[in-house]
């Protein structure tokens, strides 16, 4: 019950429909004390699809293997990032949404976290400079693959805006201290977003 009711959140809002106590369970269905049983309230429930939209990114994220190469890694989780916004667009958008708490605060920090990880790797196998603050430059990754999704994902620009990306990234990631033309090669290798929506 709890799942078709966030499943059912994320399809209004991604169809643009108003969302209300009652128009959330019409059809389904479920009783409006449903929302009360399983979210508390509509406050609630807005918690909850928030807490799903970084459910959706550490899945990605996850399923980016660590390599030797922490660039190619880093590019490659910047591509899973993109990846979820733009397969879910309108749970992107809630996931940012500072109007409401997450349930569990250690999702966002673990999908912090793969960022963080990658640049360690970086730093300690000599790609990034010994005075690399990984989390400064995870964070500052993150910023970019924000920067561009918010841009394109319901935004104003077109998605072959992404195709700044990797020039983005490079030149981030050799003011870190890499190398540029060994960095060109692993963010291209890591690099794995369409600029043109699937047919």
């Amino acid at each position: 019950m709890r799942t078709l009711l966030l499943e059912r959140a994320a399809h209004m809002l991604r169809t643009r429909e108003p969302i209300t106590l009652r128009s959330l369970v019409a059809g389904t269905g479920v009783s409006t004390m449903a929302v009360y049983t399983y979210f508390g309230s509509m406050d609630g429930l807005w918690q909850a699809l928030r807490q799903e939209g970084f459910t959706h990114m550490a899945a990605r994220f996850a399923d980016v293997t660590p390599s030797d190469d922490a660039v190619r890694d880093l590019t490659a989780l910047v591509s899973a990032y993109l990846g979820n916004a733009l397969d879910h667009p309108d749970l992107y958008r809630v996931m940012f949404d500072a109007s409401f708490d997450l349930e569990d605060l250690q999702a966002a920090d673990d999908t912090l976290e793969h960022l963080v990880q990658a640049a360690d790797r970086g730093r300690k196998t000599g790609r990034f400079a010994a005075g690399t603050v990984p989390l400064d430059l995870a964070t500052q990754t993150w910023a970019v693959a924000h920067g561009l999704v918010s841009l394109v994902a319901g935004g104003p620009l077109p998605r072959t805006t992404l195709g700044y990306g990797p020039p983005m990234l490079t030149a981030l990631f050799v003011s870190h201290g890499d190398e540029p033309g060994r960095c060109r090669r692993s963010v291209e290798r890591g690099w794995d977003v369409p600029e043109t929506p699937a047919a």
